[in-house]
């Protein structure tokens, strides 16, 4: 459920910079910005971000005391799923919209609402993690208990996902309403939930249990609805530089897929903050479809023997069988030839916007280990 939040981080990004005003001299438009003599960098501003919307969604804006119960649980909500990752989503935001706006064209408000447009993508990523954990049957994320697995949760964190959902359009109508690109941004969140929402359906009907051989086969399927076609409808004036600017996404996205595919085996939960389970649940990742196309037909029956189940044996003898594949070593020569490619299509297809917006994403997810 992740790659989609590449387009939606650059479409949110193009229809800030489209209509970003010049702060005419401000001399607070910089890389950062002055509190109490001391410069803050966008991380430390953004982390700031975060606490203000939380006493903006639980404190600011109800006074009925019959909620003050509900107000507590959202408050938790917000603290447990939305921190704790890498942030580079939210992050990415302000951090290409600088890019993109020379300083002194970049006023304070622009800065804030960028900060805030990047914290709705990471409560978008959090509402979908929550619920991604259920289905899953997930035991951590971020190196804690995933939150239904927290005691007293259990499956009420399926409202407490819409929760998370619900904190995105508040806080985008109290900051964006009065802006030109609000009704785009409503409508890339929107259409981007729903095409990440088809994409999860694809992946779950196509993990029946005991079933190799078949459900692998549409994974190319998966990858292209995960494409918000949302994009089309983002304020976005050159549709020349929009597709060129997708072409280079899709490339970017699919790789960061098939990282969290390689991660989900081969990654060390300290590190990864979760315990994969892509084995157990049957599903379709790139290790699986990549082993299919070279093992024997002796291979391929030990895989159908233990691929799906839950036992630690059958999941040892699968990771063992991909070591026999050299799947790790597969990884690695992919990862470097994405990258080569990701390299080259920048280079062909980012000809009016700065390379830097797209290597900057690209550097932050080449041998990433989380």
């Amino acid at each position: 459920m992740s790659n989609v939040c590449l387009f939606l981080i650059y479409v949110s990004v193009i229809t800030l910079y489209l209509c970003a005003r010049p702060c005419q001299g401000d001399s607070r438009c910089s890389k950062g910005v002055q509190q109490k003599g001391k410069m803050l960098s966008d991380a430390q501003l953004f982390d700031l971000e975060f606490e203000k919307l939380v006493s903006e969604l639980t404190e600011q804006d109800f006074t009925d005391p019959v909620l003050t119960d509900a107000l507590n649980r959202l408050k938790e909500v917000l603290r447990y799923n939305a921190p704790g990752g890498k942030r580079n989503r939210g992050l990415s935001v302000i951090g290409s919209l600088r890019e993109l706006v020379s300083p002194s064209e970049l006023p304070p408000d622009e800065v804030h609402r960028a900060l805030l447009v990047g914290w709705c993508i990471e409560l978008l990523q959090a509402f979908f993690l929550v619920a991604d954990d259920i289905m899953d049957a997930s035991l951590t994320r971020r190196g804690q208990p995933c939150w239904y697995k927290k005691e007293g949760i259990g499956l009420d964190a399926i409202n407490d996902s819409f929760l998370l959902e619900g904190a995105i359009y508040r806080l985008l109508r109290r900051h964006c309403r009065g802006q030109p690109y609000y009704v785009h941004l409503l409508e890339l969140f929107m259409e981007t939930s729903f095409q990440t929402e088809l994409g999860q359906a694809l992946d779950l009907m196509t993990a029946p249990p005991h079933k190799v051989q078949s459900h692998c086969e549409i994974q190319d399927c998966i990858l292209f609805l995960l494409s918000p076609c949302g994009c089309s409808h983002a304020g976005i004036e050159n549709e020349t530089e929009h597709n060129n600017a997708k072409t280079i996404l899709l490339e970017m996205g699919e790789f960061f897929q098939i990282q969290d595919d390689y991660l989900d085996c081969y990654g060390d939960p300290a590190v990864t903050g979760k315990i994969g389970t892509d084995i157990q649940d049957n599903k379709c990742s790139w290790l699986v479809v990549s082993a299919l196309g070279i093992m024997t037909s002796e291979q391929r029956a030990e895989l159908e023997a233990c691929y799906g189940r839950s036992d630690a044996e059958s999941v040892e003898r699968v990771k063992a069988l991909y070591d026999t594949l050299e799947m790790p070593i597969r990884y690695h020569q992919h990862e470097e030839e994405s990258y080569r490619r990701l390299q080259k299509l920048i280079q062909l297809h980012a000809n009016n916007l700065p390379h830097a917006v797209f290597l900057n994403f690209a550097k932050k997810i080449y041998k990433r280990n989380k």
